[in-house]
């Protein structure tokens, strides 16, 4: 073993010891029952830590899926923390990147007893830009009153400020349309060229990145750098010898998206305004900037107009592979692109007029060109591995992205020639509906990965039962929704809330909360929807309801439960354990979108293959969401509940089969009164406890 008590990996002895250690931590009596007493040793946690060490030991790439409750976050975080070796861990969100690094991370180590540096670096869009900030301010070019009102606000702030990060400014919105005016972004970025450059917040997260031994990071930001070879982190995977993905299966959906190229109207309505602001600042009266900046917003704008009218209010995907996006008139778009290419074009000439007045033109003159060589490459024909789409909504946005994202992996496999990390860790509750993972290892190009299963340590068969009505409509017929509707008001009645519903589109989720709102009020449950609050403020107020004395205010609540409806974004990452929630109610099978541009493609390319799309896609895609959607009902060892499906077709269809194989072995109801028997159980058990 090294003078640091580190692994060595070219001692096998050493390695040995060191594996030795990292079992220690799990068993009984070890590290992390020193601080816990009610600690339990899990086989699972213990065996997911052992996988991990090896990966580390031997400097080899490893999948490994961890069902939920094996206390994965501990298993992967110990063995690299006592490796000795530098690591980035990356995972989905911020939200669970603060978790991460605030709570698991710093307790960790306390009881490891580990000398370690660690550090947290976000995306751009975290930090306050002063530079930003300042030229909006400066330059008059921001006329709503309310938006300036909220720059000083933003501006008070930032002198009490040490980090920069957003995340800790009282009242501000993530949402905030004030944010992307004081942040930057690698388009708006002036770099070393920048006043602030020597206190710039990002740059000073960077260099504590760049010292520390474990940093934490979110896939977004990894993605964005491995798209760009930016500064920062560009500079950073090469130097660590290890990188973990936690809810890694999340990674191939959101790389596409960055590995390809994409023009949107919110970047060039930001490019537009940026524009403004610097002419008015730096250059009033050498150049027309209003006038100029207002063709170009109104090209911008009008673009979106010659969308069909249906699109207007929905967020849609429009397959793109001719000349325009499908159901897009060829006449209108084709002119629209004529007068955005010209208003941009002219742009440029007033930049290159008078770029050389300060650092902001000559960016702003960058960024016009790379704008426009995006807007050329997104009017080239399409490439074979790719796909293009438009995306139709309040905003548009065009995509041209690759079929998967094992571009960003490729110096994983031992053979590569790359130089970088020498191990590399996948994990999740859900990789696929296999042991072989091969949903998700082959999209990335891990062929060569190691892979493995770990079992959840939760009893299902006794804490969980599965429920599926075979009486009610076929999910596509229009009466499906609300039929179902009807049938959850008894079960949440009876429950006193603790219910949640999820559907697989907002139609679904409207008809749904809408017979529940009238149903339920008369109770005193109180129903939850998503897009009535944010999603933070809606799970609070639905675990607030496991506490019967819950105070609302100051107020004792007069609702004695909740029913939360919400749609896509909570089939995952939504963690309520214990008796707050007994009941999960999914409309239907969650099958991929069949007309998604993406979904199509990867179809395409099956069926040239020699692959069936539904057998070797369809069916995995649906598995996996199932699972994802499963997974919210058990959470700890003591919860009990029921899981509903509204969908005959998993038991009536041959495919079901397989799709009930994937998931977790709960007790089969097989009536209506069996459901009703269980529910009774569990308000008894409920009753007994309180």
């Amino acid at each position: 073993m090294s003078e640091s008590g580190h692994v060595d990996s070219n001692n096998h002895t050493s390695s040995a010891d060191w594996l030795s250690r990292v079992a220690k931590v799990f068993a009984a009596g070890g590290d992390l029952a020193k601080g816990n007493a009610h600690f339990r040793a899990r086989p699972g946690q213990q065996r997911m830590a052992e996988l991990v060490a090896q990966a580390i030991a031997n400097e080899t790439t490893l999948v490994v899926e961890a069902g939920t409750g094996t206390g994965k976050t501990y298993a992967y975080l110990a063995p690299a923390l006592l490796s000795g070796k530098r690591v980035l861990v990356s995972t989905a969100t911020k939200a669970l990147q603060d978790q991460l690094y605030l709570r698991d991370l710093p307790r960790l180590v306390g009881l490891l007893g580990v000398p370690i540096r660690t550090a947290l670096l976000k995306g751009r869009s975290n930090y306050l830009c002063t530079h930003r900030l300042d030229s909006h301010m400066q330059s008059g070019a921001v006329a709503d009153r309310f938006t300036n009102n909220a720059l000083a606000k933003v501006k008070r702030w930032a002198a009490t400020s040490i980090s920069g990060d957003l995340s800790d400014m009282p009242g501000l919105d993530q949402r905030s349309g004030v944010i992307p005016l004081v942040t930057s972004n690698r388009d708006n970025c002036l770099g070393s060229q920048c006043p602030d450059f020597k206190t710039c917040h990002l740059q000073a997260a960077r260099r504590e990145a760049l010292s520390a031994d474990l940093v934490v990071v979110n896939h977004h930001l990894f993605f964005a750098d491995q798209a760009v070879r930016e500064s920062g982190m560009a500079e950073l995977l090469p130097s660590v010898d290890v990188v973990i993905f936690d809810e890694a299966h999340q990674l191939n959906e959101i790389g596409v998206m960055f590995l390809g190229t994409q023009l949107s109207s919110p970047q060039l309505l930001d490019f537009n305004r940026d524009v403004l602001a610097a002419g008015l600042q730096h250059a009033r009266g050498l150049c027309d900037w209003s006038q100029q900046c207002g063709i170009l917003e109104r090209t911008i704008r009008d673009l979106r107009l010659c969308l069909p009218a249906t699109h207007m209010k929905m967020n849609v995907r429009l397959p793109w592979g001719g000349q325009a996006p499908q159901s897009v008139d060829e006449g209108a778009w084709s002119s629209c692109l004529g007068d955005l290419s010209q208003a941009m074009a002219d742009v440029r000439k007033d930049l290159n007029s008078i770029s050389e007045l300060a650092p902001d033109f000559e960016r702003l003159l960058e960024r016009c060109d790379a704008l426009l060589q995006r807007l050329q490459h997104l009017l080239n024909p399409v490439a074979d591995d790719h796909v293009r789409w438009l995306e139709a909504g309040s905003h548009w946005r065009w995509v041209d992205s690759p079929l998967d994202s094992a571009q960003a992996f490729a110096g994983s496999a031992p053979d590569s020639g790359l130089t970088g990390p020498t191990t590399w860790v996948f994990t999740s509750a859900t990789l696929g509906d296999n042991a072989q993972l091969d949903w998700f290892a082959q999209p990335l190009g891990l062929t060569h990965a190691q892979r493995a299963v770990v079992a959840s340590p939760f009893d299902f068969e006794l804490q969980a039962a599965l429920w599926v009505p075979t009486d009610l409509p076929m999910p596509n017929e229009p009466g499906h929704p609300l039929m179902l509707a009807r049938r959850i008001v008894p079960w949440a009645q009876r429950l006193g809330g603790r219910t949640m519903v999820l559907t697989t589109s907002l139609r679904a989720l409207g008809i749904i909360a809408q017979e529940l709102r009238e149903a339920l009020t008369s109770n005193n449950i109180e129903l939850l929807v998503q897009g009535e609050l944010s999603k933070n403020e809606l799970l609070e107020r639905f675990r607030a309801y496991a506490d019967p004395l819950r105070a609302n205010n100051g107020q004792v609540s007069t609702h004695r439960g909740a029913v939360l409806v919400a749609s896509v974004s909570f089939w995952e990452g939504v963690d309520i354990p214990g008796e707050a929630l007994q009941l999960v109610v999914l409309d239907k099978l969650p099958f991929p979108v069949p007309d998604d541009p993406l979904t199509q493609a990867r179809a395409k390319r099956l069926q040239a293959s020699g692959k069936s799309p539904f057998t070797d896609q369809v069916l995995p895609d649906t598995a996996v969401a199932l699972k994802q959607g499963a997974g919210r009902l058990i959470r700890s060892e003591l919860d009990k509940g029921v899981l509903v499906i509204g969908d005959r077709r998993l038991v009536n269809m041959g495919y079901g089969r397989r799709l009930l194989l994937a998931m977790p072995a709960m007790r089969r109801l097989s009536s209506e009164t069996d459901m009703q028997d269980y529910l009774s159980g569990l308000v008894t058990k409920e009753s007994t406890r309180t």
